[in-house]
């Protein structure tokens, strides 16, 4: 593999797909349209079979109140699948690290080594609560450090002996590791105690789809601080992509995408999202107000915030043509973008035209080649 490839990932829809966004990881801002097609295994495997094809490097299991199990669900879909990997995320601090590590070290045995892990802090109290975690913002970021701790050193094949503020683990040590494949770390979070986190402890920081002028600034910071530490990191972009052959074709989607938004359904996603304690959902909201107004939701050249008047998390999407989101893509690659994590409406139609009108185009402009 190239020293700095960059690399391709793919959403998985676990809640249901359609033609329009809805809620993830809660139900808050799901409609009939946005799950019309069930999340179960017969259509995730043509989703996850198409982004193979396409070429795409992972798919993204997303982990919440909203989604199906993605150890569970990860583990049904490599058996459909050959080279994609599975980008499993999970909710730090809800079970043990050891569990967590024995979890991982048998899928990626069981998937030839396709797996990475994406350690989600969680930023929603209600959905916490609903676990049973009622910790708050920065105790939630300090037991997640301690997971990923214990975490990387039993994958890495060493004996974990960790007594700190929330866990206490002596002894632990997997039977017979599998090596042979490192399991990458991928971590998201915005605010101070994530960004300490992030360059302490991440293999990739994930970034949500801001202004080319936000995301430089925050991977301008973040690498001073991994290097503070001794450490490089590299930087993934979450991002949907609303690509066509024309500009007007792709806006005009968008437009469609607006005008079915259902009005209660935004009220209720915004009062949720209001009541979270996520710097980057804050970060998110402030792009588009939470108002419903097209003239205010084109944020940066192409980059429109629609989506997440509905989606909790990543709520922006590249809109325009094939040439334009790959110019994009390619301006964020130069700002020290490594990754993209992508998704688009509906999922299985859209890994292909991603996959087979954008990735060509991005590559050319970046001069990288498929890993």
């Amino acid at each position: 593999m190239p020293e700095n490839p960059l690399l391709l990932h793919w959403f998985l829809p676990t809640g249901g797909d359609g033609r329009d966004p809805g809620g993830v990881t809660a139900v808050q801002g799901r409609t009939g349209s946005a799950t019309r097609r069930p999340a179960d295994v017969p259509y995730l495997t043509q989703v996850a079979r198409a982004a193979e094809q396409a070429g795409f490097h992972s798919l993204l299991t997303p982990v919440g109140l909203g989604c199906v199990d993605p150890w569970i669900l990860a583990a049904a879909l490599a058996q459909h699948t050959t080279r994609i990997g599975f980008l499993v995320a999970f909710r730090a601090g809800f079970a043990s690290p050891t569990l967590l590590a024995q979890q991982a070290d048998a899928l990626r045995r069981f998937a030839g080594g396709r797996l990475a892990l994406n350690v989600v802090t969680g930023g929603d109290p209600g959905e916490q609560r609903a676990y049973g975690d009622w910790s708050e913002h920065d105790e939630r970021y300090a037991r997640t450090e301690e997971v990923m701790t214990v975490l990387r050193t039993l994958l890495d094949g060493k004996t974990a002996d960790h007594h700190g503020a929330h866990l206490r683990i002596a002894g632990a040590r997997l039977t017979d590791p599998d090596l042979r494949h490192p399991v990458p770390l991928y971590f998201g979070g915005a605010s101070p105690a994530a960004e300490e986190v992030a360059a302490r402890q991440a293999d990739v920081q994930l970034l949500w789809g801001e202004p080319p002028a936000a995301v430089a600034a925050r991977v301008t910071r973040l690498r001073e601080r991994a290097r503070a530490t001794g450490r490089t990191v590299r930087f993934g972009l979450r991002l949907h992509v609303i690509s066509r052959d024309t500009a007007a074709e792709a806006w005009s989607e968008a437009d469609r995408i607006l005008a079915g938004f259902d009005p209660e359904a935004v009220r209720a996603s915004q009062e949720r999202f209001a009541g979270m304690d996520s710097t980057g959902q804050a970060r998110m909201t402030a792009l588009h107000g939470g108002v419903p107004d097209a003239a205010r939701l084109t944020v940066a050249p192409n980059l429109w915030a629609g989506i997440g008047l509905v989606r909790e998390g990543a709520g922006t999407a590249l809109v325009g043509s094939h040439d334009e989101v790959a110019a994009r893509l390619a301006e964020y690659r130069a700002l020290g973008i490594d990754e993209f994590v992508l998704s688009g409406y509906p999922h299985l139609e859209e890994a292909y035209r991603i996959g087979e009108e954008v990735a060509p185009r991005l590559r050319a402009l970046t001069g990288t080649e498929a890993p």
